[in-house]
């Protein structure tokens, strides 16, 4: 039996535990693409998929909505996929094992990638019932969101006729948001070569036990991103033991990602191999009183390990001083929303290959000036060691706009279905809206979603009765959309 077969709505569910058993990180999209086109074929549904994997499926408008002018839900298909250590699961291959308490659904050991499958299950609920009244539908699913917007970069709009975009990628309920922060990615690299140890103790050190979490949604909770961490505590070491030579330094796979846990290999001289010991005992006290209350799980280890090669000291010092001088986290808040984030970065992954260090950084600001500052510093210290920064992934903000009949039409939906005055927010997280927003002149647009928590994580979790309100409030708003 299906996991989630008695969960309310149970159309919705059942569409989201078919889309879990398809892998579908970013860059593994195409079974959950053809899937969506599956359901399209079977419903009879006019589709079309292009070359980048996205799909956009058709309805007609129901009785009585002919004239009504279009209305486009829109959802992304691949989800973040970081799974426990312990976790045997190829995520590349295999579904995900879903639980739930009938108050939340999550995955074992996996992200649950509710952001944002569920809005794609919500949507195919919609297009598959056929007594809903509604205006024409334009449903639009995206590849690639999560590394940089690729899908709704490659998407050809012109043959989509709506000027009113709701899209269901936020994850807080009866928070409707109208405004995000633009970004990019940053590419970083120093060379270095390895070299044969001379004599020298090899040392795994390991910084695990954080939270981590999305870098748009949770980047001002102050939690500690492992790969900044971990430059600090290497350059501290090298502080307290001066021969000491990088072998390597990995963590996170995603630039969007706040990295929970980073391992390092890094040889030292036998003679100053108790007083690095001691060091790391010492740090580790330090990083738990500094994240108290914040990350409190923070730990770092360190055990001899067999090393044959590292990188010169010379190098490794050039390295570990970008790692330590690089800024990370909240850089400037919003002055015309409190509390809400202007700017930030996070260093999502890194690692040492054979050519040297390479390591990615996430840039998201709402201020397109500050944005390009950011990677101006970034690119400064990076070079000022001789390094490389290579720009990808830019995509746009989304302007608030001050007068939107789509925000009126969604409040109105939200206070007749919860019987509660909705909010109206910007995020310093990324949405497509901003890239629809410039394809397509005169679009409306507003994001809302069900409630979901700890996104990109192991701990991810979305609630079933906020599924199910604001599935019914979706419902109600296409009523109101004639």
């Amino acid at each position: 039996m299906a996991v989630l077969s008695e969960l309310e709505p149970k159309r919705v569910f059942d569409y989201f535990e078919k889309l879990c058993s398809v892998p579908h990180g970013s860059h593994n999209t195409k079974r959950i693409s053809d899937l969506c086109v599956a359901f399209a074929q079977e419903l009879g549904l006019k589709y079309r998929q292009d070359e980048a994997n996205n799909v956009v499926i058709w309805k007609d408008a129901a009785p009585g909505y002919e004239k009504a002018v279009p209305v486009i839900l829109q959802g992304h298909i691949d989800m973040v996929c970081v799974k426990t250590e312990d976790c045997p699961k190829d995520m590349a291959e295999e579904g995900l094992d879903l639980a739930t308490d009938g108050e939340w659904v999550w995955a074992d050991k996996t992200s649950l990638g509710g952001d944002n499958g569920i809005a794609v299950a919500m949507i195919l609920a919609i297009l598959a019932d056929k007594s809903l009244p509604h205006p024409p539908l334009e449903a639009v699913f995206t590849v690639d969101e999560e590394v940089g917007m690729d899908g709704a970069f490659a998407l050809d709009c012109s043959d989509l006729k709506g000027k009113k975009l709701v899209n269901l990628d936020s994850e807080e309920e009866g928070v409707f948001t109208v405004s995000c922060a633009g970004g990019l990615r940053l590419d970083c690299f120093l060379a270095g070569e390895r070299s044969p140890l001379h004599g020298e103790v090899g040392y795994q050190v390991e910084l695990s036990g954080l939270l981590g979490g999305h870098s748009g949604a949770e980047i001002h909770k102050g939690r500690a991103s492992a790969n900044h961490v971990m430059g600090r505590v290497l350059y501290s070491a090298m502080e307290r033991a001066d021969g000491l030579r990088l072998a390597d330094i990995r963590g996170g796979r995603f630039d969007n990602v706040i990295c929970s846990s980073n391992r390092a290999e890094v040889a030292v001289p036998e003679e100053q191999a108790e007083d690095f010991e001691a060091f790391i005992a010492e740090f580790d006290a330090v990083l738990k009183n500094e994240y108290a209350g914040v990350d409190d799980g923070i730990t770092l280890s360190c055990r001899r390990t067999q090393l044959d090669s590292a990188l010169s000291q010379k190098v490794t010092f050039r390295m570990l001083r970008v790692l330590l001088v690089l800024p990370q986290g909240v850089q400037a808040m919003n002055v015309d929303f409190p509390g809400l984030v202007q700017t930030s970065l996070n260093l999502g992954a890194i690692g040492v290959e054979a050519d040297g260090l390479h390591f990615s950084i996430s840039v998201r600001s709402c201020i397109a000036s500050q944005k390009a500052m950011v990677a101006q510093k970034v690119r400064a210290i990076v070079t000022s060691a001789r390094g490389t920064v290579l720009e990808r992934s830019a995509y746009p903000g989304w302007q608030y706009a001050r007068e939107s009949v789509l925000r009126e039409d969604v409040l109105a939906a939200w206070k007749a279905v919860s019987g509660k005055e909705g909010r109206i927010e910007a995020t310093h997280g990324g949405l497509e809206c901003g890239l629809f927003i410039e394809k397509i002149p005169g679009l409306d647009a507003v994001s809302l979603g069900p409630e979901l928590h700890d996104v990109h994580s192991v701990k991810e979790k979305l609630s079933v009765p906020s599924t199910k309100l604001v599935y019914e409030m979706a419902l109600e708003l296409l009523k109101r959309s004639r």
